[in-house]
């Protein structure tokens, strides 16, 4: 990953700081969405509740 910007001069080049700040947005974008939507009954039936067994 760290030849992936060589071809950019060295002070257009993603700084570290400038790595934090997007996964720092991106996660606040997403908890944001989750706050906005608030799927948590379509959650916790999708990954917390055992499907009931099919009766023949």
């Amino acid at each position: 990953m760290a030849g992936a910007f060589k071809f950019l001069s060295p002070k257009a080049r993603p700084q570290p700081i400038d790595i934090q700040a997007a996964a720092f947005w991106g996660v606040t974008a997403v908890t944001s969405a989750l706050w906005i939507v608030q799927p948590f009954d379509w959650l916790k039936k999708t990954f917390l509740e055992k499907p009931a067994p099919e009766e023949k």
